[in-house]
């Protein structure tokens, strides 16, 4: 029961830390928008475009099927009504000389199938339209009109939904955890972000948000402050040649908002940092956003990441995306002041963090990190 107990605190703790994101790990905005006047709903209506190629696939599918259906079956009662009004139907027993507006066209349902194949440019040879009547032959090429303007529409909202860029931005991922460690003579955050495709992401732009609640000197409270990270990186920070993993570090000095937190305290912190990379896919030449977001308990103080490219004996480049995740214990000052201001202050602290999900491994020697 005690392990039972345990688990259920630890699943109501992650669900609460869940509603607490304003970004998930996956990107998306949890937000919700409330006491919006019904009369802006229109404005929905008016992009009917974006309304359409935003909607879940389940609404598109409907649609789909329902416009369709509705356009053959309205369609259908309208040339029934035709054939009624000419006396072509089966129980109004035209004579045997009787010249039908359509052919065989003698029913509800026959007329149902004659406006199907009508739309869908389908002719099976039973039924085909006569010249007798001017009024099923504007009736004909409405319907071909309206059959071509839902064809096109349709099948540009599915291609549309198909080559939305956020699809490419699923093969942008992002570690799990942000580790805080000495880096380049500073105490740096690191983040590690991989393109899993081979295809670059051109005129990329990597930034940060942090988000927190801050009290004005008049006394008033804003949710939401946002605060600009500048993160930095070794292959450079203008167009990074993003065909391997990078690390993205943010120096914490004077100037940093991390500059007040220490291991002791980052977790009972009330932020979230939030981390943006904006590139053009270079295979579509379309521009898309890959976003997700770090709470403090996804910190891990005293730590860094493990190496992840290699070159072979053959001389090729080789990524170990079994390492992307994976952190080693690295000494680490207390706190950023102790850093910055107490000489050989940077022992890791047995107050850190643990490496949660993730798997660390011990070694003796420091590893050999191989530097592109």
């Amino acid at each position: 029961m005690s392990s039972f107990r345990e688990r259920f605190h630890d699943y109501m703790a992650e669900r609460r830390r869940r509603r607490a994101r304003l970004v998930t790990k996956d990107g998306r905005c949890n937000i919700e928008y409330g006491n919006i006047h019904y009369t802006r709903h229109f404005a929905f209506l008016a992009d009917f475009w974006t309304t359409f190629v935003e909607i879940r696939w389940r609404f598109v599918l409907f649609l789909f099927i329902a416009s369709f259906t509705l356009s053959w079956f309205i369609f259908g009662l309208l040339w029934y009504w035709i054939a009624r009004s000419n006396g072509d139907l089966a129980w109004q027993n035209p004579s045997p000389d009787h010249s039908p507006c359509v052919s065989n066209v003698v029913g509800l349902a026959t007329a149902f199938l004659y406006s199907l194949e009508t739309q869908t440019t389908i002719g099976y040879g039973g039924r085909a339209i006569t010249p007798v009547c001017p009024g099923a032959i504007a009736l004909i090429i409405i319907q071909s009109l309206i059959g071509a303007v839902i064809n096109c529409f349709l099948c540009g909202v599915i291609l549309a939904k198909i080559s939305l860029p956020k699809k490419r931005a699923k093969t942008i991922t992002f570690s799990e955890m942000a580790v805080i460690c000495p880096r380049n003579d500073s105490l740096c955050l690191s983040i590690r972000v991989a393109n899993l495709r081979k295809t670059l992401m051109i005129g990329s732009q990597i930034y940060g948000k942090l988000l927190r609640t801050t009290t004005t000197p008049d006394g008033e409270t804003i949710i939401m402050d946002q605060v600009s990270i500048d993160f930095m990186m070794d292959a450079g920070n203008d167009n990074p040649f993003f065909v391997c993993p990078l690390t993205l570090y943010h120096i914490i000095d004077k100037s940093s908002p991390f500059f007040e937190m220490a291991v002791d305290n980052i977790h009972n912190q009330d932020f979230e940092l939030v981390v943006f990379l904006d590139g053009t896919a270079e295979s579509t030449s379309s521009s898309c956003q890959v976003r997700t977001s770090y709470i403090p308990h996804e910190f891990m103080w005293g730590y860094n990441f493990m190496p992840i490219i290699s070159r072979s004996k053959e001389g090729k480049y080789r990524v170990d995306f079994s390492n992307f995740a994976k952190v080693v214990p690295v000494a680490t000052a207390h706190c950023s002041y102790c850093y910055h201001n107490i000489k050989g202050h940077h022992h890791h602290s047995t107050l850190g963090c643990e490496n949660q999900g993730f798997e660390v491994i011990e070694i003796d020697d420091p590893p050999n990190v191989t530097k592109m």
